[in-house]
């Protein structure tokens, strides 16, 4: 369809193009609109389709914008941003990276859950792939449909487990394509190498399966072993036909994000982002955090409220940076305790068969037999706190309000800086809003949340709320991965995407100042990410061999920008 052409005398960049006319104007990727010169129109065949005026970037970027502030809510900005990016992607992300502070709530959380919710009723364009159990055989075919076959990044879910709102069904495309979205903005991954896909095995939505406008494979969700055939022919078919691809797992239920990870983790270059992608970003606040107490992570001691995939992966990341800090395994297990729906997670109790992780982390019954409680097997979270006395608390079980006064309260007694990360989203979802935390603490708490929120002033003090937001790391990842050639994404690659963020961290120089970078770092931020994650890949023998200098060409030359480049005719 076109192709990047670059003089080798001059330097000078065009876009090689193979189509004409309204075929021009209804690409997304090669849509200029009214920016199209005086001598493309003439030889691309769009005289009298345009405006005759022809527009700059700047005049285009204040039009768009104007109509982005006349929408009344953030799902009307959601569509007109979602329209704008089926029509120009150019300069859909040209208009995101210049107001990318605003805008990034609106195209991934909190609004795409609110989105992915109404997906079927707000639909107006496809995008991606859709890959329903019906035509499990023919998978491949289906992959070979993608208009442009040059994919190196997929971002794929079941739709099962949509940030905390559960089983979305189809209408968790909103996700992937909100994923690769940020893949463009954050990282420069060229989105005409990427492809955003969902996998339609029904769904238990109720609501969905009644709604006469739903989208979907209109059938309860397809389980166990038809359930793993199904993902196994959708992993050898990409594997066929787009060998070269990064593939994301996003969103996938609890009983299946880590098993899935773990069957295919050495098959091909894929990672979690649920698991890996929050394990990494949370470990990096938490760097940070130490980093500006003076203390250890190893010191520590870690609750983690919920133990799905997002628990987990911040366990694991957290046990990794413990060990490289000296700490041995069993050490650094020893300093983590869960809480999950069910109570503290120990190995007295008979429901952790089948929980791997759980099982690796329970703590030993007998600590807890003289706490006073009615029931060993249901030992909640007020009481964990009041026992253990931890000095990190991290929230991730979508249950609202979940950090009370009174947690808080205990936990901020018996440490000068406790570190409390209410990181479910959406904002719905949070355990504790970041203003109580500061007020329940006496302005000690160092926090971050999952969902934006604004300032705390707290006295004379503006203290700034960091978001522990996964767009710091798997954006920049991804470019790492892509840019060295790495053949698989190790769980070292993550820890070392962690270290690279948490150097970022304002705290670092103002004690009122975030554990995270502003957003509009985040560039800076994902490149140099990508330069440890390429570095720790070649050091594991997983990418080819080059010098530090070779990696950050290779890094740099990987970034699209969303500019217009000069558009010619392809001869044929």
């Amino acid at each position: 369809m076109f192709r990047v052409v670059q003089d080798a005398q001059s330097n000078e960049r065009w876009l090689e193009v193979a189509l004409r006319g309204s075929q021009l104007l209804e690409t997304p990727l090669l849509n200029k609109s009214s920016a199209f010169s005086e001598e493309e129109r003439r030889e691309l065949g769009l005289l009298g389709l345009l405006p005759p005026h022809v527009s700059t970037m700047d005049e285009q970027l204040a039009r768009a914008y104007e109509n982005y502030r006349h929408k009344t809510s953030d799902e009307e900005r959601y569509i007109f941003l979602s329209s704008l990016q089926d029509r120009n992607e150019t300069l859909f992300y040209r208009l995101l990276s210049e107001h990318i502070v605003e805008m990034t709530p609106i195209i991934y959380t909190p609004v795409v859950g609110l989105a992915s919710q109404h997906y079927s009723h707000n639909f107006r364009r496809p995008r991606g792939l859709y890959i329903p159990f019906t035509h499990r055989e023919e998978i491949a075919a289906m992959l070979r449909n993608v208009a442009l076959p040059d994919v190196r990044a997929i971002v794929v879910t079941d739709g099962e487990r949509i940030l905390g709102l559960g089983d979305l069904g189809v209408g968790g495309m909103g996700i992937p394509i909100g994923k690769l979205a940020l893949y463009s903005l954050c990282a420069g991954i060229d989105p005409a190498t990427t492809l955003p896909i969902v996998l339609d095995l029904g769904t238990n939505n109720q609501e969905l399966l009644a709604d006469p406008l739903y989208l979907g494979w209109r059938h309860e969700r397809v389980r166990g072993a038809d359930y793993d055939s199904f993902i196994e022919a959708f992993v050898q078919a990409v594997m066929a036909v787009f060998p070269q691809a990064l593939l994301q797992w996003e969103d996938f239920a609890k009983g299946n994000a880590a098993r899935l990870l773990e069957r295919y983790r050495d098959r091909l270059c894929t990672f979690n982002d649920d698991i890996q992608g929050t394990g990494a970003v949370t470990l990096a606040g938490l760097l940070a955090a130490m980093a500006a107490t003076g203390q250890r992570l190893r010191d520590q001691r870690i609750v983690n409220y919920g133990a799905g995939s997002a628990a987990q992966g911040i366990t694991e990341q957290i046990v990794a940076a413990m060990r490289s800090e000296g700490a041995s395994f069993d050490e650094a297990r020893a300093a983590i305790w869960l809480v999950d729906s069910k109570g503290l997670v120990h190995d007295g109790r008979s429901d952790l068969a089948e929980e791997p992780f759980k099982l690796t982390f329970a703590r030993p019954a007998e600590q807890s037999l003289g706490w006073p409680v009615e029931r060993q097997d249901r030992i909640g979270l007020a009481e964990v706190v009041t026992q253990v006395c931890p000095t990190v608390l991290i929230g991730t079980a979508a249950q609202p309000g979940a950090f009370s006064e009174a947690i808080v309260r205990t936990m901020a007694a018996h440490t000068p800086h406790p570190v409390i990360f209410p990181l479910s989203n959406p904002t719905s979802k949070c355990e504790a809003a970041p203003a109580d935390l500061m007020n329940w603490s006496e302005g000690r708490a160092l926090v971050a949340t999952g969902s934006p929120f604004a300032d705390v002033n707290y006295g004379e003090r503006t203290i700034k709320i960091g978001q522990c937001n996964n767009v710091f790391i798997f954006p920049g990842v991804a470019l790492g991965v892509l840019a060295s050639g790495a053949r698989r994404v190790s769980d070292e690659m993550f820890v070392a995407a962690a270290r690279a963020l948490s150097t970022f961290a304002p705290i670092r120089s103002d004690p009122n100042a975030s554990l995270y970078p502003q957003l509009t770092a985040v560039r800076a931020v994902s490149r140099q990410v990508a330069l440890a994650v390429g570095a720790e890949a070649q050091q594991a023998g997983l990418a080819p061999q080059t010098t530090p200098e070779e990696l950050a060409q290779q890094v740099d030359a990987t970034v699209w920008q969303p500019e217009y480049l000069p558009m010619r005719l392809r001869e044929v």
